[in-house]
């Protein structure tokens, strides 16, 4: 449950900004409609995302530890979900003529289904 919460916070925080950011017309960007305010907060949404999440990916393969939580942090947690990865179980089937031979035997003889008549 713990990584439902951090994944939607990780996502409703970029677009939280973005509002905020838009709606005060902090970065001067003159916006004249409702439309346009709206395309403007998901521009600027997706686009600090996008800054914010390529930085922690980039100082995760540096293992620059500072730079990667500042990053998760203005995102809106310090660190991504981690996600547990299913089990995989290898799956074997063996092809057996006999039994396969009985068991259509058997299906043929419930459906009345004649011997001869194949």
């Amino acid at each position: 449950m713990q990584n439902l919460f951090i994944s939607f916070l990780r996502t409703v925080v970029p677009y939280g900004v973005a509002l905020v950011l838009t709606a005060t017309g902090w970065l001067g960007i003159p916006v004249d409609s409702e439309a346009a305010a709206s395309a403007v907060a998901l521009g600027l949404g997706a686009a600090y995302y996008a800054v914010f999440r390529g930085l922690e990916a980039l100082a995760e393969r540096m293992a620059w530890r500072p730079l990667q939580l500042a990053a998760g942090l203005l995102l809106g947690w310090a660190r991504p979900p981690q996600y547990e990865k299913p089990a995989v179980l290898p799956l074997r089937f063996q092809l057996d003529m006999d039994a396969m031979q009985k068991d259509l035997a058997a299906m043929r003889r419930v459906l009345g289904v004649d011997e001869d008549r194949r």
